[in-house]
């Protein structure tokens, strides 16, 4: 039998958001490590945050970044690769459709989403933009992505209406 899961995550990461919301659909108990992304740099710990950039947490996910899940005897990095595991691992309730194809569609909209929305909003990518051009970029960039995900989920939506 393994120890409790153990969340590494921040409050306002959206990354660490959806792995909170499917390990709440899922009914999987867990505690939360807290990680500073912003105090110091990430670089200090206080009031009990660990810091994003120490050896400790580095050791747990080299790319230094949350969320990561420990669980069942391994620590698993980025929020789509822990939400399918849990998927695979926990199947009951599902989150993903059984057709291999309405399942690619899913899959499809997730990346886009993770890999072509989010992290243009993500402070190490919004810091190399500079403070002034900062929320123009992201905002122009994050609406990009959502005109293009609007379009993908309109040409979907009447598969899925009886999933």
């Amino acid at each position: 039998m393994y120890a409790q899961p153990v969340l590494y995550s921040y409050f306002r990461s959206s990354c660490s958001w959806r792995v909170r919301i499917v390990l709440a659909l899922k009914g999987i108990d867990y505690e939360t490590m807290p990680i500073n992304l912003i105090k110091d740099g990430g670089q200090q710990s206080t009031m009990a945050l660990s810091p994003q950039f120490s050896k400790e947490f580095q050791t747990l996910n080299p790319m230094k970044q949350v969320p990561a899940l420990k669980i069942d005897g391994i620590t698993i990095g980025q929020s789509l690769a822990i939400m399918e595991y849990l998927e695979e691992t926990r199947p009951i309730p599902r989150l993903l459709p059984q057709d291999p194809q309405k399942k690619a569609i899913v899959r499809m909209i997730s990346d886009l989403i993770a890999s072509g929305i989010q992290p243009l909003q993500n402070l190490s990518v919004l810091n190399q933009v500079g403070q002034e051009n900062q929320m123009p970029w992201a905002q122009r960039a994050i609406t990009s992505g959502f005109n293009g995900e609007s379009l993908l989920l309109s040409a979907v939506q009447s598969d899925f209406s009886e999933e």
